[in-house]
């Protein structure tokens, strides 16, 4: 923790320490103008001490808001008070590139900066010390880390053929649409649907053809449901879909829909053509439902009917008066 330095008049030991440490060192006047500049920040700007001593900062780092400096620093004169910016509220202070090859995933340094008040003989001060840290491993290791988690949760969530939601995180999902339906007495619906004759596909034309029909027919139901609808594979080649705040009516439309996109959709696969159908259930949200999974069998049933007639259509869960 820095807190206001007196200076002192030994200028050989100071300007060898300067020079030897792995941290850039700025002092600045009141008028923000150069009066130390050590041979980190010189290696790294490739601006030499010489041709900064006694000029503006700003004139030589534009990228440097002077206004957000100058607001940053105040604390520095009038509460003779450290301040410190962290890489994670801004990536750096000073624009410098990546020089070591450890870094060289990063299009910059990150920083992370201390700005303390020197205190003259006097008591007052006149100037302040900045003390720029390369913390470009550190901050590259954090957002890696944090980049894996992201793309770890989203693995844990998302089937990895067709890119819906997986059985679980479905459920999940699922679990918490239902409560809210019962809060907001909102009208939504539940349809299940599968491939007809998806044993037939197998056989005939082998697993990665069957793989790449339902990874065809979710491309499809994506472009059918809206983003608020939850949409996930629930084993198979079988999907399982809540139209949020959807009518039956609404809902027979997406079902109408999807069917005849896949009746039409061919499949091209080792130079042949593959076509199929699918079945669809719905049933509508009723406050008297006592679980999601009575729900979701209300939707089965209607499929199980609708395979029972015939394939290739949808059928309502018939609500029972």
């Amino acid at each position: 923790m820095h807190s206001s330095v007196t200076l002192s008049s030994t200028p050989n030991v100071v300007d060898e320490l300067l020079d030897s440490i792995e941290v850039g060192i700025v002092i600045l006047n009141k008028q923000f103008e150069v009066e130390v500049w050590n041979k980190f920040m010189a290696n790294h700007s490739g601006k030499r001490e010489s041709s900064l001593l006694g000029t503006s900062l700003f004139e030589h780092f534009p990228e440097i808001d002077k206004q957000w400096l100058t607001a940053k620093v105040d604390p520095v004169f009038s509460l003779k008070s450290p301040v410190f910016i962290i890489w994670e509220q801004r990536p750096y202070l000073f624009k410098f590139g990546c020089s070591r090859p450890v870094t060289s995933a990063a299009s910059h340094m990150y920083q992370n900066v201390t700005m303390f008040p020197l205190v003259g003989d006097n008591g007052s001060v006149e100037k302040f010390c900045i003390l720029v840290y390369d913390v470009t491993e550190q901050a590259l290791g954090k957002r890696g880390m944090a980049k894996l988690n992201e793309e770890l949760k989203i693995t844990s969530r998302v089937d990895g053929l067709t890119g819906l939601y997986n059985r679980r995180y479905w459920q999940e999902r699922f679990e918490e649409l239902y409560k809210l339906s019962k809060r907001r007495n909102k009208p939504s619906t539940a349809m299940m649907l599968d491939i007809d004759h998806f044993k037939r596909v197998n056989d005939t034309y082998g697993h990665q053809a069957g793989d790449k029909v339902i990874k065809m027919l979710a491309a499809l139901i994506k472009r059918c449901v809206r983003e608020t609808d939850l949409a996930g594979r629930y084993g198979g080649e079988e999907f399982a879909i809540i139209l949020t705040d959807s009518t039956l009516e609404s809902a027979t439309h997406v079902a109408e829909r999807i069917r005849g996109l896949a009746e039409r959709l061919e499949v091209e696969h080792d130079g042949q053509t593959i076509t199929f159908t699918v079945s669809l259930g719905l049933a509508q949200f009723e406050q008297n439902l006592n679980s999601p999974m009575v729900w979701l069998e209300q939707a089965d049933q209607a499929l199980y009917r609708a395979k029972e007639s015939g394939r290739n259509q949808y059928c309502v869960h018939e609500v029972q008066s």
